[in-house]
C-alpha cells in the first residue's frame, strides 16, 4: 500500500509549496491559535503550522503515517491522533480545520462524506474556518484535466518519478470510483507500487453533502490557493472551499 511508505509519499508530493499554502491558510483564518489537519498523512501542513508556533493536531487512520508524523514533528507543538476522519471526538474546538490534497476522495459514500462534515462542524470553533481542498471537477468531467498524472520531484537530495493513475484506470460511471495504479520510482532506490481507490465528488455533490450534514456554510470557493483565481477560471486546478459554522448551529464539542 502506497500509504504504508510515508517518506516516499511525502517525496512524491513535494511539488507542493507547503509553506506558501500555509501562508494563505493563515491569511484566510486570521489569528488561528490552533489547527486540526484531517486525513493528514505525513502531516506536512500541520508540521509547518507547528514550526510557526501554532498548536497543531494531525489526524490520520494509517499507523505508519501517524508514526512518521510524530517522528518528524518531535519537539514541535504537534499532537498526532490515529483515527478515522468520519468518526472522532477530540473534546475540543479548533480555529482552523483543514483537509488537504483531495483527501475527501477517500470517502467512498455520501454517508461517509456527511459523517466527515459533521465531525468538522463539531470540532470547529464558533468563529473558526474549515478549508477543504479537492481536485478540480475538470479532472474527471472534461477532456483537458487540470493536473498531470506523471511528474518528477526532488527533495533533500532524493528524487523520484511518480505516476498516479494509468490511462487504463477508468472511473466507474455508477459509483464514481476509480482504482488508480500508482508508481513511485525513487532514483537509485526502490520502486513502490500500489492501487489507490478514489471517489470523485462533483461540486453539486459537495453542496448536497453540506446541506445534509448541516452546521456549515460556504464562505467562498477558489480554483487555487490564490484567491484571485475563481473556481470557473481556465487556470483553476483545485476546488478549494472555505466553510464557517452556520448561524444557529448547535454547540461544538469541548
Amino acid at each position: 500500500m502506497i500509504y504504508d511508505h510515508p517518506w516516499a509519499y511525502e517525496l512524491a508530493c513535494s511539488f507542493r509549496d507547503v509553506g506558501g499554502e500555509v501562508d494563505v491558510l493563515r491569511r484566510w483564518a486570521g489569528d488561528a491559535r490552533n489547527v486540526l489537519e484531517l486525513a493528514a498523512g505525513p502531516a506536512e501542513h500541520a508540521r509547518e503550522f507547528a514550526r510557526r508556533g501554532v498548536a497543531a493536531t494531525a489526524l490520520d487512520l494509517n499507523p505508519a503515517m501517524c508514526a512518521y508524523a510524530r517522528e518528524r514533528g518531535s519537539g514541535l507543538p504537534l499532537e498526532v491522533v490515529e483515527a478515522d476522519m468520519t468518526d472522532f471526538k477530540l473534546g475540543r474546538r479548533f480555529d482552523l480545520v483543514i483537509t488537504m490534497l483531495d483527501s475527501t476522495a477517500h470517502l467512498m459514500t455520501l454517508d461517509a462524506f456527511v459523517a466527515y462534515l459533521r465531525c468538522v462542524a463539531e470540532h470547529l470553533a464558533e468563529d473558526g474556518l474549515a478549508v477543504i481542498e479537492m481536485s478540480h471537477p475538470a479532472d474527471r468531467l472534461s477532456e483537458t484535466p487540470r493536473v498531470s498524472a506523471a511528474w518528477a520531484v526532488e527533495k533533500d537530495g532524493a528524487s523520484a518519478r511518480v505516476r498516479w493513475g494509468e490511462p487504463s484506470d477508468e472511473i466507474d460511471p455508477i459509483t464514481q470510483i476509480v482504482e488508480d495504479h500508482v508508481t513511485i520510482a525513487i532514483d537509485g532506490g526502490d520502486v513502490i507500487q500500489g492501487v489507490v481507490p478514489y471517489r470523485f465528488w462533483t461540486a453539486t455533490e459537495l453542496d448536497a453533502a453540506l446541506r445534509l450534514a448541516g452546521g456549515l456554510t460556504v464562505e467562498a470557493q477558489y480554483g487555487d490557493f490564490d484567491p484571485g483565481v475563481p473556481l470557473d477560471a481556465p487556470e483553476a486546478w483545485r476546488m478549494i472551499t472555505l466553510l464557517r459554522r452556520s448561524a444557529g448551529a448547535g454547540p461544538s464539542s469541548g
